[in-house]
């Protein structure tokens, strides 16, 4: 079948695609790649995917090509859900014979009610749904295929088996080639990351067993499922090859040092080719393999450290001591190891006091740079079972983002208001950014490369300019 593999304009600036933890607007105009689209794609010889958000693609740019194809799948999240049903309307008034149907978390979660919510659905494909998407392009019966859910031609909903989870992830074809063919690398841009940048996954699911964490509990599962060593360098090899202009790539594995054996033999390949990279990170990697890493291309970490607090870090069941954590940190900064930390504030067992614990703790560590996000309890989580169950989350306040695409504080306690934790992301960044030691690092870096200056003069204006949003937004 003819297939189109869309990520459908939403909010202005929303960065909704895979590798987005948080599916929203930055504070500095940011995308991903939609790695998740990218990889089904890969499977559907003469497959087409549009990226609409990053590119600038209208829905009726969209809708005008409808004709082209006989499937579109697209990628939907809990925020972007009313925006993604309103764009397969769109596609099927274009083309009233497409068969279109949703992949991604929020689906994966709640089939049932996402067929339901508009009759232009046909069906969903839950959990790891590559190869299911794959069957359907190729025209098979959809009763026959695992992990689908579909409506039927009486009208009635079916849901499938579940699909087996995939063992031999080798089985999966490189995704740069999909990126290659259709999209504009220059168009996703990451402020941490060299520019341009290419990122795509090595494995899939985490041990961790973070309460608020979506991927792992909704698509991923916790057994982290790899690719061997040779067809990861394989592809960043072609990649390299076919993206000379990139600086850097980024391997968005939910925690690329779970399996440190293998994070070492892949550096060691990678240092080789002589490219520059980055991964996520767990704040508990051992010196040595940190050594490893740097000595053979690795440039950044990105380190979810989540809060400064000891109790909540056991909340949520993170697996991680705030010792380890420092030492850790301490380790990167003498091995020259660049640090992008994220935060978020909200979660339970937060007060006003352990926001200021946070705070104390980001300044001290000191990560070149910060990104603070607001507790969001995505359907599908534990998270989100938990605040229902505790009344920690409301219907008024239920939404994620607001209908600007940015993040509100969907979660409130008895000792702490949504606005009490919404206003503290502010009070974060100003904290730890004007600081006198700060600020001298970011001008330093600045002076020593004009490219660098433009880009973050470009960066501090989107960041005022989304402080003052996000002000506007609370009156």
């Amino acid at each position: 079948m003819r297939t189109l593999f869309l990520q459908a304009p939403s909010f202005e600036g929303f960065d909704g695609g895979a590798g987005s933890r948080y599916q929203a607007r930055r504070e500095i105009r940011s995308f991903w790649y939609p790695t998740w689209l990218a990889q089904p794609a890969a499977l559907v010889p003469g497959s087409k995917l549009i990226d609409a958000p990053s590119h600038g693609v209208s829905l009726n740019e969209i809708a005008a090509q409808a004709g082209r194809f006989d499937l579109a799948v697209l990628h939907t999240s809990a925020p972007s859900f009313a925006a993604d049903l309103a764009a397969i309307e769109a596609l099927k008034r274009g083309n009233p014979r497409l068969k279109a149907g949703l992949i991604g978390a929020k689906v994966a979660v709640d089939p049932e009610g996402s067929l339901k919510a508009s009759a232009a659905v046909d069906f969903v494909a839950r959990q790891e749904f590559d190869f299911a998407i794959k069957e359907v392009a190729e025209g098979r019966d959809w009763p026959a295929i695992a992990g689908l859910s579909f409506r039927n031609a009486q009208g009635v909903i079916v849901h499938n088996p579940e699909r087996a989870v995939l063992e031999d992830m080798d089985l999966l074809p490189f995704v740069t080639p999909v990126y290659k063919r259709d999209l504009k690398i220059e168009k996703y841009f990451i402020g941490y990351l060299e520019h341009p940048y290419l990122s795509f996954y090595t494995g899939r699911g985490c041990k961790s067993r973070c309460t608020f964490c979506l991927w792992p509990q909704t698509v991923g599962g916790h057994r982290y499922r790899t690719r061997s060593v040779g067809h990861v360098v394989e592809e960043v090899r072609w990649a390299k090859q076919a993206f000379p202009e990139v600086k850097e790539f980024f391997f968005d594995d939910d925690t690329f040092t779970d399996d440190l054996r293998r994070t070492e033999a892949i550096a060691r390949e990678l240092g080789k080719l002589g490219v520059t990279w980055s991964c996520n990170a767990k704040a508990n990697v051992p010196r040595e393999t940190l050594r490893v890493m740097r000595d053979h291309g690795l440039r950044l970490l990105l380190v979810g450290y989540e809060t400064g607090n000891q109790q909540i870090l056991y909340n949520i069941k993170k697996g991680m001591r705030i010792d380890v954590a420092r030492r850790f940190t301490k380790d990167c900064h003498e091995l020259g190891i660049t640090i992008h930390g994220t935060f978020i504030l909200g979660l339970p067992g937060e007060t006003k006091e352990t926001i200021q614990e946070t705070i104390r703790f980001a300044t001290e560590i000191n990560p070149h740079t910060i990104q603070v996000s607001l507790a969001a309890p995505y359907p599908g989580t534990y998270l989100h079972r938990q605040a229902l169950e505790n009344g920690w989350l409301d219907e008024t306040n239920a939404e994620l983002v607001d209908e600007r695409g940015v993040q509100i504080a969907p979660l409130h306690y008895p000792h702490l208001s949504h606005s009490e934790i919404f206003h503290s992301v502010e009070e974060f960044y100003r904290r730890f950014y004007f600081r006198a030691p700060k600020i001298a690092s970011i001008v330093s870096e600045m002076a020593l490369s004009p490219q660098m200056m433009k880009r973050r003069l470009r960066e501090g204006i989107e960041f005022f300019r989304f402080l003052r949003e996000r002000r506007e937004a609370a009156h």
